[in-house]
């Protein structure tokens, strides 16, 4: 299926639109990608969990590790399963709460000026051949929506948070992504 973006929203993606929210500083646009690994229960893959984490309905009776989850308030702009399904809660002009307390390249607080992609997986479980052409492809089309997102502008949530988060973790294979991305880009110039 072709990826486009229309208002913020890629066409391709399920929408859950999360409340986890809210507009980025005046005159600021994304000029970074952040990749993230997530799954719920930890280890787990498939199920209505993530989308529950980000839409503040996550029951913490059903699991024990969802019980420190507890009033969490997250989000993510994009999330790409295991099977390199699409699921977007945040549109990509608005600020979506995944970094944290983060700082990159001296410029703290990125939420202001990224964006967020969860992949459904671990720091230890290698992720899929789908996850990383999907995760390729939506770079570029950020890369070709947002002139102010630079070619070396990906960055792992562990490298904006670092001693507070591991992800996309060591099974996330940063020299696949870029090899990826090469190709694409000059089949996209040819």
């Amino acid at each position: 299926m072709e990826m486009s973006i229309d208002n913020g929203w890629l066409t391709c993606a399920r929408r859950q639109p999360s409340p986890n929210r809210d507009a980025r500083p005046a005159g600021v646009e994304p000029d970074l990608v952040i990749v993230h690994g997530i799954s719920l229960p930890p280890g787990e893959f498939g199920g209505p969990w993530i989308d529950d984490l980000f839409l503040n309905r996550l029951d913490p009776a059903v699991h024990p590790y969802f019980a420190t989850l507890e009033g969490l308030r997250v989000s993510s702009h994009v999330l790409i399963r295991r099977d390199g399904g699409l699921v977007q809660y945040v549109p990509f002009h608005e600020r979506a709460w995944h970094a944290g307390a983060s700082c990159h390249r001296g410029r703290e607080a990125c939420n202001d000026f990224s964006i967020g992609i969860e992949l459904e997986g671990t720091d230890e479980i290698a992720y899929t051949e789908d996850q990383y052409r999907q995760l390729a492809a939506l770079i570029l089309l950020l890369r070709h929506t947002y002139p102010s997102l630079p070619a070396d502008a990906v960055a792992g949530h562990a490298d904006v948070a670092p001693g507070r988060k591991t992800d996309p973790g060591p099974a996330f294979e940063w020299p696949r992504l870029a090899a990826l991305l090469d190709d694409l880009a000059t089949r996209t110039q040819a």
